[in-house]
């Protein structure tokens, strides 16, 4: 019986590789493979990102016909998703950061729809998709100097998406380093394969301690 996990096997580029589940299905990806668990990640992973979207939008719009109004989240001077909506940061295409989200979000809930579906991506769209993630991890990752250290509070909201985004880049990355898509020493490969969950702890944790950080008089008064 085969087993099924987020390490999506090793199979060789250029073949396609088949995962059994004990349903007789096939998860697929062109050349690799793409197990089921991967495939929820995705959807898991883009649904948080997709909540937290709608929850600041929602917040967003009641804020602008109310400016007195108040967010759930705001707890504190610190934990407070209202002064980060009235930010400038808030809107930096023009519009919005949340609404990015709704559509980004959506689109890899549905890739992982797709792969649940029996889809088999080829590599060069296995690759633009590690791009738009990296574009989303650098984008989070400017969000939440900005929120630290210029707008000096945090949004949970805006916390959980960037914990989805990063979870949802280093599975990605790790699937096309695996599979050859992407140019990588064998060491790092066989590295992916067998820890691809330490990445996005690694980061995650290093977020977690710049938060602890930077408020420690606060959290610990």
């Amino acid at each position: 019986m085969a087993t099924v996990d987020l390490q999506d096997g090793g199979a060789v580029p250029g073949q396609w590789h088949r995962r059994d589940d004990g349903s007789g299905g096939e998860a697929g990806g062109a050349g690799t493979g793409v197990s089921r668990a991967f495939a929820w990640m995705l959807m898991v992973t883009g649904a948080a990102g997709v909540l937290a979207a709608w929850v600041i939008t929602i917040d967003k719009i009641k804020l602008a016909e109310d400016p007195g109004f108040q967010p759930g989240c705001s707890i504190n001077p610190i934990v407070s998703c209202g002064n980060v909506m009235k930010s400038a940061q808030a809107s930096v295409f023009g519009f919005p950061n949340p609404l990015l989200g709704l559509v980004t979000y959506a689109a890899v809930i549905a890739v992982g729809a797709g792969i649940l579906a029996g889809a088999r991506y080829r590599p060069w769209f296995w690759r633009g998709l590690n791009a738009g993630m990296l574009f989303g991890v650098g984008f989070c990752t400017w969000l939440m100097r900005q929120s630290l250290y210029e707008i000096n509070s945090l949004c949970l909201w805006c916390c959980l998406a960037w914990c989805a985004t990063i979870v949802m880049f280093w599975y990605v990355t790790a699937h096309n380093v695996r599979h050859g898509m992407l140019p990588a020493p064998a060491a790092l490969r066989g590295f992916f394969a067998d820890f691809a969950f330490m990445p996005p702890l690694l980061h995650i944790g290093i977020i977690g301690m710049l938060i602890l950080t930077r408020w420690w008089d606060f959290w610990t008064s």
